[in-house]
């Protein structure tokens, strides 16, 4: 394996190095670099790239922190058939959610009562959460919705990984 500094296609070798960042290349001339099996894990804050349509159909996790920053975040999310979000709010939290496979309603309003904004929405939709709205996607589909979720600033620690609704309910409470 030798190592290059920024070369492609490049991929992180584990661990920092304080006198810059080093990537390897993969010497297998049949790889491709396009089609990779990822390990689901957070990878901040350090530099990182991804195909994220296919690691988020890869996800088979409620949620799981992809990258987190000082800044912002970024959460994969597998939506099960009938289940949702769950209605919620982030005060001081703007928040983007990318649909890359699935059906799904989404709703946002005022206060918890009163959701007045709903779209159907499906692959390819990009969702946009201004801080302080209430909001929830339900799946609507017959096969689990797949999403990604972008928070500025951070919304879950370092390491976020919740299997199941459940155990993201059981976490936040």
């Amino acid at each position: 394996m030798q190592l290059y500094q920024f070369s492609y296609p490049y991929y992180p070798v584990k661990g920092y190095y304080p006198q810059g960042y080093r990537y390897y290349q993969s010497n297998t001339r049949n790889s491709n670099p396009l089609k990779r099996q990822y390990q689901l894990r957070d990878y901040g804050p350090y530099p990182y790239v991804v195909n994220i349509n296919e690691i988020s159909k890869e996800n088979p996790n409620f949620r799981l922190a992809l990258w987190t920053g000082k800044h912002f975040q970024l959460t994969l999310m597998s939506i099960n058939v009938g289940e949702d979000i769950g209605l919620e709010i982030h005060p001081n939290t703007d928040q983007f959610l990318r649909i890359e496979e699935g059906r799904g309603i989404m709703q946002m309003g005022p206060s918890r009562n009163q959701l007045t904004f709903e779209r159907n929405v499906g692959d390819d939709f990009a969702i946009f959460i201004p801080a302080g709205t209430w909001h929830n996607l339900t799946n609507t589909g017959n096969t689990p919705l797949k999403l990604y979720s972008i928070y500025a600033p951070v919304q879950h620690p370092y390491g976020t990984i919740h299997q199941t609704k459940a155990d993201s309910e059981a976490a936040e409470s």
